[in-house]
């Protein structure tokens, strides 16, 4: 099992081209074997493409918005993400408050994923938060909606703060699963891993289960820099894998 980390989580750190180039060997010299993207800087991909190879980081993925994977926009997000060398691609989030919305999501998402696969062997996938496993009046969730179209990158910690049950979550969905974001927090509040009441353990124990390749550590609010929250949920991973 291979750990990566979401560039979101240190965002403080970059805000240019050299900044995130700088980020990025920061972040293996941690001790991470990948990352997910969530931005890129007006930064080329043959660029970052060429610092991943030099420092021996893999891109795993990367958030965009749900425009990018409209048609007028999906072939260049496509062969940006290929550059990379990335087999997945996804969104942060996008409209799911309605049936209608979440079905639009996942058509949308679902017809990029045709194309990546096609062309590339690329899969797209949707991240939760905790408003997709509130039911809809017939009973339905929008996660569920989403999911008949594409592929999932599970965030444990808000399917665990919607009072989901981890380990049954990620075995039910194993077969749509591209990543999960391990996370903990209190309260709904991110907190490095290890500092929650999130069942990290278990977390870890379901990712095996299900054979996930990779998993992803992100914090939203990292203290007091991003730098040094991912240090210690790496250092907290690595002492229970």
């Amino acid at each position: 099992m291979k750990i990566a980390v979401q560039v979101y989580s240190v965002r403080d750190h970059i805000n240019d081209t050299e900044t995130l180039l700088k980020t990025l060997e920061e972040i293996k010299k941690i001790g991470y074997d990948g990352v997910e993207f969530a931005g890129f800087f007006n930064t080329d991909a043959a660029t970052i493409k060429a610092k991943l190879d030099e420092i021996g980081l893999v891109a795993v993925g990367s958030h965009m918005s749900l425009d990018d994977f409209k048609e007028d926009k999906l072939e260049a997000t496509i062969e940006y993400i290929n550059t990379l060398g990335a087999k997945a691609i996804g969104v942060g989030g996008a409209p799911h408050s309605t049936m209608e919305e979440s079905v639009n999501t996942g058509d949308e998402l679902g017809n990029a994923q045709k194309y990546a696969m096609d062309k590339y062997g690329i899969k797209t996938y949707y991240h939760n938060h905790c408003e997709e496993f509130v039911p809809f009046e017939d009973g339905t969730l929008p996660i569920d909606i989403i999911q008949a179209k594409c592929d999932l990158e599970i965030d444990t910690y808000w399917s665990f703060h919607a009072g989901q049950d981890n380990f049954a979550l990620l075995n039910e969905k194993k077969d749509s699963i591209v990543h999960i974001h391990v996370k903990d927090g209190i309260d709904g509040k991110p907190k490095a891993l290890g500092e929650g009441n999130c069942d990290i353990p278990t977390v870890i124990k379901a990712a095996k289960s299900i054979g996930l390749e990779w998993i992803i550590v992100e914090n939203d609010d990292p203290v007091p820099t991003g730098i040094d929250d991912i240090t210690r949920s790496f250092n907290y991973l690595k002492s229970i894998i």
